[in-house]
């Protein structure tokens, strides 16, 4: 009893915040069509009984980003149906993939809510008009995973088979302008938690509680489970978070979602301009467009070229010294004269040029130079080793048997 009535009064404080943010904050103003319609283009295209929960749960971004967490360490999904978070967060934590990019895109995610607390109308009008985009380039149409309904002028999508939903993939920026037919991955189980569908004729969601005579509900119902955790008159009554208008936005980090609309920005969007009289515009695929980097060509390095090394930027820069330990271990270092000057440069004394050793300095195996020739060398060197060996003795060998008797026999008379 205790429980029900915790419960009960949390949903009056919900119902009973003020419905209009403006009344708080006089800062607050509307998206503009072409914001919503650059917001929801990642969505627009969803099944509409996933699409009524996701509108729905982005009202709960807290709830979202612990839902998340949440599925990400357990992921058996039966275990969401006993958390506390609101019914629509719970049905979309059925679905990792959508539950994931809510929270990786949590700035949206408020944004999408708030949009839905204050112009739930609008919302559902951009979904209408993207999706007739779509299919006005012949992306939007029936497939095994997705049915395309005709309803009076409306878009419905329903999920094609009775078990399952899936969840389409494509790129915003180009299913609404050119051919890009939907990708559809893997496939998700339809449950009671799909308790939420659209009315598109009064623009608005509904709980059907698995009662509909028509449509997917009917085709679904024979497989569905139903339970007192999704199914119950009490969720007749919709609740979102009108809250939700008061968490705070990056809006700016926003105008990364202008697949749609190239020039509906967020940059003064809700007080954004007074942090900075004249904020910079953030770069975005526009902004490259129009102002490409410049690229380095010959002229480039002919008009700015890049300083050369010289004796003087040695002289003033000079590497370090090498210590004891490196000099040692230096094979050529064993061969130099304890007093030739050349040392001074690795002791790091530098002495003037004219106190420097050059020597000449000649490929291997060249012409002689400076009198020396190295094959003739080689061979001299070849010839004293050999005179310098000690003489070797032979060995005897010894005589053999049958030579000795040849010879006694030739001694007799």
């Amino acid at each position: 009893m205790g429980k029900l009535l915790a419960v009960s009064l949390a949903l009056a404080v919900v119902l009973l915040a003020p419905p209009l943010a403006a009344q708080d904050d006089m800062r607050y103003e509307p998206f503009s069509p072409d914001q919503l319609d650059n917001l929801l283009s990642p969505i627009a295209l969803y099944p509409d009984p996933l699409l009524a929960q996701v509108l729905l749960a982005a009202t709960f971004p807290d709830q979202i980003d612990e839902a998340s967490r949440f599925v990400r360490d357990d992921p058996n999904p039966a275990d969401v149906d006993g958390q506390w978070w609101d019914i629509s967060v719970k049905s979309v934590a059925h679905y990792p993939q959508v539950l994931e990019m809510m929270a990786d895109k949590l700035d949206w995610t408020t944004a999408l809510g708030q949009a839905y607390v204050n112009q739930s109308t609008d919302v559902m009008a951009s979904v209408q008009r993207l999706r007739a985009q779509a299919q006005a380039e012949g992306n939007l149409y029936s497939t095994p995973e997705m049915q395309v309904v005709d309803a009076g002028g409306e878009i419905e999508l329903w999920p094609a088979q009775p078990q399952y939903v899936y969840v389409p993939q494509y790129d915003p920026a180009v299913v609404f302008f050119a051919r890009a037919p939907l990708f559809f991955g893997v496939r998700f189980a339809i449950g009671a938690w799909l308790n939420y569908d659209f009315d598109w004729r009064e623009h608005r969601i509904l709980y059907h509680g698995w009662e509909h005579d028509h449509g997917w509900v009917q085709r679904s119902r024979p497989y569905v489970h139903i339970d007192t955790t999704y199914v119950n008159n009490d969720y007749r009554t919709i609740v979102i978070n009108r809250n939700v208008i008061r968490q705070p936005v990056n809006y700016r980090a926003l105008n990364r979602y202008d697949d749609v609309h190239r020039n509906a920005n967020f940059d003064r969007f809700r007080g954004n301009d007074r942090a900075v009289e004249n904020p910079p515009p953030m770069p975005n695929r526009e902004t490259f467009r129009n102002n490409p980097p410049p690229v380095p060509n010959r002229e480039t390095f002919r008009n700015n070229p890049p300083p050369v090394p010289n004796r003087e930027t040695f002289r003033n820069n000079p590497p370090p010294a090498p210590n004891r330990e490196i000099v040692r271990n230096k094979v050529i270092m064993r061969n130099f004269d304890t007093n030739d000057p050349r040392l001074n440069e690795y002791r790091g004394h530098v002495p003037p040029p004219s106190a420097r050793v050059h020597l000449p300095e000649a490929p291997a195996f060249t012409p002689a130079q400076g009198g020396f020739n190295p094959r003739l060398e080689s061979r001299r060197g070849q010839a004293s080793r050999v005179q310098a060996q000690p003489p070797q003795r032979v060995k005897a060998l010894p005589a053999h048997p049958q030579g000795r008797k040849e010879r006694d026999e030739r001694k007799r008379p």
